[in-house]
C-alpha cells in the first residue's frame, strides 16, 4: 500500500512528529472516504427496502377491507387520505423489515465484490467500517421513537376514525334491472329495464314505508327519466304515465270494507333525499381516548387513573362483602325460634323440623346462588379492568421496543451480509424474511402472553428484541474474527472430523 512508505520519506526529510502528522491526515482521509462509500451503500437500500415494505403492508391492508371500499363512490382525495394515514400506522412493522434487508444487502455487496477484503486487508477492522452506521442507527432509533410517541397516536387517530366512517358508508345509489332496491330510506323501488343513456326507464315501482305500515303506499308508471341534481344531493324521477295506490288504514272498520285511494297521472316528479349515502365524518374526540391514540404522557396518566379506578372498585368489593355475602337472614325466619348462633351450637337445622328445614335450606341455596352469580359479575369485572390496564402499558412499552429492535436488527443484518457476501434480493430477502419472521412471531406471542397476564408484562413485550440481541452480539463476534460461518466447506470438514470420531470410537 502506498501510505506504508509516506513515513519512511517523512522520516528522512522531516521530523518523526511530522511523519506522524502525515500518516495520520492520511489516515483521516481514508477512513473519511470509506466512511462516505459505506453511508451511500447503505442509505440507498434502505430508503428502496422500507418503501417496498410499506407497500406490500398497503396492499395487504386494501386487500383485508378491499370490501368496505369498494362500490361506494369514494372520492379520490378520501381514498388517498386514508392510505396515507394507513401507511403511517405501519411504519412500526417496516422500518424494522427495512434496517434488516438494507444491512444486510449493503455488505453482502461489499463482500461480494471483495471490498470489505480490501479494506480489512489495509488494517481497517469491520468496526470501523460499521462505525457511521452505527451512529446512523441510534438517529434512526431516536427518530423512531419520536414517531412512536408523538406521530403515530395521530396517525392512528386520524386512521381508525376515518376508516371507521368509510366502513359505516352506504354504498353508493345504484339500481339494477328486475331489483328491488331498498338502500332508500323508506322507500322500496323496482325498475324493470334502463335503456343504454342510464336514464330512461320502464316499468317503475316505489313503495313508500313513511308511515311505517307496510306496503299500503304505491306508485306505479310505465316509463319515467332517473336523474340527479348537479351536487348529487337528490335523486329526481319523472313518471309518466301511472298512478297512486293508498290503502286507507285510518278509516273506520278498515279490515273490513279494504277501502283505497287511487290516482291516475300523466306526469308526476318525485324527489328523493341522497344525503344518506354521503361520508358522514365522525367526531374524533370519541376515538381520542383509546390506547393506540396517546403518547407516553398521556398513557401515565390514564394508566394511574385507571389503577385507582380498579382499586376503588376492590375497595368496595371488599367493603361490602361482608354485608351483602354474610348469612344473616336466619334470625328473621319467623319459625326459627331457637337461638343458635349464641347457643354454642352452630348445626342450624338440627334444632328445626322436617317441615322447616325445607325452607330454610331453600333461602340458603338462593343465597348461594345469588352470591356466586355476583362473585361471577366482579371476578369478571375486575379481569376486564386489569386487562384494560395491561393493554395500556403494553402501548408504553411499544414506545421504546420499536426503536430497540431497530438497533437489534441492524447488527443482525450487517455481521449476517459480511458473512454470506452476497448482495442483491436474493440469499439476504431470504435470511431477512425468516430473521424478521422470527421476531415477529415472539413480539406477538409475547405480547398477547402479557395482555392475557400469562407472563410478567415487561418480559414479554422485550421478550423478542432479548431474544434476538445474542444472536446479534454472536453474528458480529463471527463476522469480526471472519469466521466461515456459512462456509459449507468448512461445514462439510467439521462433519467429517465428527463422522471419523465416532468410526474409530
Amino acid at each position: 500500500m502506498v501510505y506504508y512508505y509516506i513515513p519512511i520519506i517523512a522520516i528522512v526529510n522531516h521530523t518523526l512528529l511530522e511523519a506522524i502528522s502525515v500518516i495520520l491526515q492520511h489516515y483521516t482521509y481514508t477512513m473519511k472516504k470509506i466512511h462516505l462509500l459505506v453511508l451511500k451503500s447503505y442509505l440507498g437500500p434502505l430508503v428502496m427496502t422500507f418503501f417496498i415494505s410499506l407497500f406490500i403492508l398497503l396492499m395487504q391492508f386494501l386487500w383485508k377491507y378491499i370490501d368496505d371500499l369498494v362500490g361506494k363512490g369514494l372520492e379520490w382525495y378520501i381514498i388517498t387520505e386514508l392510505l396515507f394515514y394507513a401507511s403511517s400506522t405501519f411504519v412500526p412493522l417496516a422500518l424494522p423489515l427495512a434496517i434488516l434487508l438494507s444491512s444486510l444487502m449493503t455488505f453482502g455487496n461489499l463482500g461480494e465484490h471483495y471490498e470489505l477484503v480490501a479494506m480489512k486487508s489495509s488494517g481497517i477492522s469491520l468496526w470501523s467500517i460499521l462505525k457511521p452506521l452505527i451512529v446512523l442507527s441510534v438517529f434512526i432509533s431516536i427518530f423512531a421513537f419520536y414517531f412512536s410517541n408523538n406521530v403515530l397516536p395521530v396517525a392512528n387517530l386520524k386512521f381508525k376514525s376515518l376508516l371507521y366512517d368509510v366502513r359505516n358508508k352506504r354504498l353508493t345509489f345504484d339500481i339494477q334491472e328486475g331489483v328491488f332496491y331498498h338502500e332508500l330510506d323508506n322507500f322500496v323501488m323496482r325498475v324493470s329495464k334502463k335503456e343504454d343513456d342510464n336514464k330512461t326507464i320502464k316499468d317503475v315501482m316505489i313503495y313508500n314505508h313513511s308511515d311505517k305500515k307496510g306496503n299500503i303506499d304505491l306508485t306505479v308508471a310505465k316509463s319515467g327519466i332517473m336523474e340527479t341534481t348537479p351536487d348529487n344531493r337528490y335523486l329526481i324521477f319523472t313518471l309518466f304515465d301511472g298512478y297512486n295506490y293508498r290503502e286507507n288504514t285510518d278509516q273506520k272498520d278498515y279490515q273490513e270494507t279494504k277501502s283505497f285511494q287511487k290516482t291516475i297521472f300523466e306526469k308526476q316528479i318525485r324527489r328523493f333525499d341522497l344525503s344518506a349515502f354521503e361520508l358522514r365524518r365522525t367526531d374524533e374526540q370519541l376515538f381520542k381516548r383509546n390506547y393506540h391514540m396517546l403518547n407516553i404522557t398521556q398513557l401515565n396518566e390514564s394508566i394511574d387513573s385507571l389503577n385507582n379506578l380498579y382499586n376503588a372498585r376492590m375497595d368496595v368489593f371488599a367493603r361490602d362483602y361482608s354485608k351483602f355475602y354474610y348469612f344473616d337472614r336466619i334470625d328473621t325466619i319467623d319459625f326459627l325460634k331457637y337461638d343458635t348462633l349464641h347457643s354454642g351450637s352452630y348445626d342450624i337445622l338440627t334444632n328445626l323440623t322436617v317441615n322447616n328445614k325445607k325452607p330454610v335450606i331453600q333461602i340458603a341455596l338462593n343465597q348461594a346462588r345469588n352470591m356466586q352469580r355476583q362473585l361471577n359479575f366482579t371476578q369478571e369485572d375486575l379481569q376486564s379492568r386489569k386487562e384494560w390496564i395491561r393493554k395500556h402499558k403494553v402501548a408504553w412499552h411499544k414506545k421504546f421496543t420499536l426503536s430497540f429492535a431497530c438497533f437489534v436488527l441492524f447488527f443482525i443484518g450487517a455481521p449476517l451480509g459480511a458473512i454470506i457476501r452476497k448482495g442483491g434480493f436474493g440469499l439476504p430477502v431470504v435470511f431477512s424474511v425468516i430473521f424478521f419472521v422470527i421476531f415477529h412471531i415472539i413480539s406477538i406471542t409475547g405480547e398477547k402472553s402479557a395482555i392475557a397476564g400469562a407472563i410478567n408484562l415487561p418480559a414479554g413485550m422485550w421478550m423478542a428484541s432479548f431474544v434476538l440481541l445474542p444472536l446479534g452480539i454472536f453474528l458480529s463476534y463471527k463476522a469480526t474474527t471472519d469466521s466461515p460461518l456459512l462456509d459449507t466447506e468448512a461445514w462439510s470438514k467439521a462433519f467429517k472430523k465428527i463422522l471419523g470420531r465416532k468410526k474409530n470410537n
